[in-house]
C-alpha cells in the first residue's frame, strides 16, 4: 500500500490499510518533515469519536516523544477546529486529529495541520507522503512507550474545550441571541460536538433539545455528514416538534446542518450566502469574500451587493483557510458545508457557522425561510445541484480527454468562459454554470450545476451525463 493525502489528510479502513503500524510511520514521516524545517515546538493530538481513536493518538505520541517533540494529548474526541485553536493558541509547530470527517465508520483518518492552524498544503503533504512511502520501505521507526514519554515530560494531557468556547463568547454575539428565546434541536451525531454548540445555546437562553449525543463509533448505523439524506430521524424531530431551528455538527465538527421548522433543509451553499450578508451588514469587517470552485454563485451576487470582492479557489479548505490566515477575506466557504470566518481558525468550523445562524435569525427576528426569500428578493435566486456519474474506465479515458478541449455548449446552452482552477467549469450564456471534476480514486465524475430556476437546472442536470461522456 502507499500512504496518500487527499484534500482533508491520509483516510482509509480500519485494520486493513489504517493500522498501528502505519499509523507509526506516518507520524515519523511528520516528525522528520517538522524537523526538516526546523518547526519542532510541539503538537497537539485529538480525534473523533471512531474506534480505537484514544490508542492511535497514543501510538503518534510515543512517536513523536521518541523524536524529542512534545505531545499535547488531548482528554477526549475534539473538533477538528479546536485542534487548529489550540495550534495556534499555544504556537505549536502543528496538531494531528484522528478523524475520518463525514466518512462511514469504518473508515479512520490522520489529519495533519501546520503551525498557521489550516489544513496542509500540497506542498507540506507532498513532503510527508514521500517520507512515509520511504519509511515504508525501510522503516526505521523511533518509539518511546507511553508512560516513560509522559516522566519525561514530552506528553501532556490537555483539555482544550474552555478557551475554545471563550473565544465563541468573544465572536458570537450571545446576547443578541438570548433575547430571541429560540426553541433549537441540536444533533452532534455521535460526534466531537457533545457539549460544544448545545453548551454555547442553552448558556445564550435558548430552549435546547439535543439528540444522538452519546458515543457511538457506528454513529447510529448513517455516515456522520449532516446532509439530508444522513439525518432522517432529526427531520422527523423537527416536524414533531415547534422548533426555530435544527442546527448539526458532522463526525469532527468542522462541518454544518441546518434546518428549519418542520424540517425543512437549507442547502449549504443557501446558508453561506445568508451568512455572508449577515456578517457584512453586522460587522464592519473589511475584506473579500471567497469561495471554492464548487460553490454557489449566490456568494458572488452577494459579494457584488455589499461591494466586495470575490476570490474563487480550488476544492479544498486549505486553499480557503490559506486566506483566512492572511486576513484577506471576511468569510470562506464551499458548498460541503465548510465555512470559517474573518479571525477565526483558518479551517472549517461547523460551531461556528451553527451558532451564526442562530444569531442571524436572533438579530434579524424572521424565520429562517424568510431570510433566504428576502436574501433572493435582493440578489437573485440561485438553485444549485450535485449528481455523480459512474463511469466505465474507458468512459473515464473518453472523458478526461474530452474535458482538455473547451466545450462549446451543455445541454444547448453556449458556453461564455471556461474555468480550469480544478476540474472544468463552464460559464453559460444563461448566467448558469456546470462544473465537472473526475474523482481520483475511482471511475466516477462529479457534475455541478447552477441556475437560476428549477427548470433550466433540471435540463443541466439531465444532459450531464451525455456532456461529460461526449455522446
Amino acid at each position: 500500500m502507499e500512504i496518500k493525502f487527499g484534500t482533508s489528510g491520509w483516510r482509509a479502513i480500519i485494520a486493513d490499510d489504517f493500522t498501528f503500524a502505519n499509523v507509526r510511520i506516518c507520524t515519523q514521516a511528520i516528525a522528520d518533515h517538522l524537523k526538516s524545517i526546523g518547526q519542532t515546538q510541539g503538537v497537539v493530538i485529538g480525534s473523533d469519536a471512531r474506534f480505537m481513536s484514544a490508542r492511535f493518538m497514543e501510538v503518534a505520541a510515543e512517536v513523536l516523544a521518541a523524536n524529542d517533540i512534545k505531545a499535547y494529548l488531548c482528554i477526549r474526541d475534539t473538533p477538528t477546529p479546536v485542534i487548529s485553536y489550540e495550534i495556534l493558541r499555544r504556537k505549536l509547530a502543528g496538531g494531528f486529529n484522528f478523524t475520518a470527517s463525514h466518512n462511514p465508520p469504518e473508515y479512520q483518518g490522520l489529519k495533519f495541520s501546520p503551525a498557521w492552524g489550516g489544513p496542509a498544503l500540497p506542498e507540506t503533504t507532498n513532503d510527508i507522503e514521500k517520507r512515509a512511502n520511504e519509511l515504508m520501505k525501510n522503516g526505521n521507526v523511533k518509539l518511546t512507550p507511553l508512560d516513560e514519554a509522559i516522566k519525561k515530560g514530552l506528553v501532556e494531557r490537555i483539555n482544550p474545550m474552555e478557551t475554545y468556547l471563550d473565544e465563541l463568547r468573544r465572536k458570537i454575539n450571545l446576547d443578541a441571541i438570548k433575547g430571541a428565546k429560540l426553541k433549537i434541536l441540536v444533533n452532534p451525531l455521535y460526534g466531537t460536538g457533545r457539549g460544544y454548540l448545545d453548551r454555547l445555546l442553552i448558556e445564550a437562553g435558548c430552549e435546547v433539545t439535543v439528540m444522538n449525543d452519546n458515543l457511538d463509533p457506528y454513529f447510529g448505523n448513517q455516515p456522520p455528514e449532516p446532509s439530508e439524506a444522513h439525518i432522517p430521524d432529526m427531520i422527523a424531530r423537527m416536524k414533531q416538534g415547534h422548533y426555530d431551528l435544527g442546527l448539526a455538527t458532522d463526525g469532527d465538527a468542522d462541518r454544518f446542518g441546518v434546518l428549519g421548522p418542520q424540517g425543512r433543509f437549507y442547502e449549504p451553499n443557501q446558508i453561506l450566502g445568508m451568512v455572508l450578508d449577515h456578517l457584512k451588514t453586522t460587522r464592519d469587517w473589511p475584506g473579500a469574500a471567497a469561495r471554492s470552485v464548487a460553490t454557489s454563485h449566490l456568494v458572488d451576487a452577494v459579494a457584488r451587493h455589499h461591494k466586495i470582492e470575490l476570490i474563487e479557489t480550488a476544492v479544498g479548505f486549505k486553499f480557503l483557510g490559506d486566506l483566512i490566515a492572511h486576513d484577506k477575506i471576511i468569510m470562506g466557504g464551499e458548498e460541503s458545508a465548510g465555512m470559517s470566518i474573518r479571525g477565526h481558525v483558518p479551517e472549517k468550523d461547523g460551531i461556528i457557522a451553527c451558532l451564526l445562524v442562530a444569531e442571524m435569525v436572533a438579530m434579524q427576528k424572521k424565520p429562517i425561510a424568510q431570510i433566504l426569500e428576502d436574501l433572493y428578493a435582493k440578489v437573485g435566486t440561485y438553485l444549485t445541484r450535485r449528481v455523480n456519474f459512474r463511469l466505465t474506465e474507458a468512459e473515464k479515458v473518453k472523458a478526461v480527454a474530452n474535458m482538455k478541449n473547451d466545450p462549446k455548449e451543455v445541454a444547448g446552452y453556449k458556453v461564455k468562459q471556461v474555468i480550469r482552477i480544478d476540474g472544468t467549469k463552464c460559464i453559460l450564456e444563461n448566467d448558469a454554470w456546470v462544473l465537472v471534476r473526475f474523482s481520483g480514486t475511482e471511475p466516477v465524475v462529479r457534475f455541478y450545476a447552477e441556475a437560476h430556476d428549477e427548470a433550466t437546472l433540471q435540463k443541466l442536470c439531465d444532459g450531464g451525463e451525455a456532456f461529460v461522456k461526449g455522446v
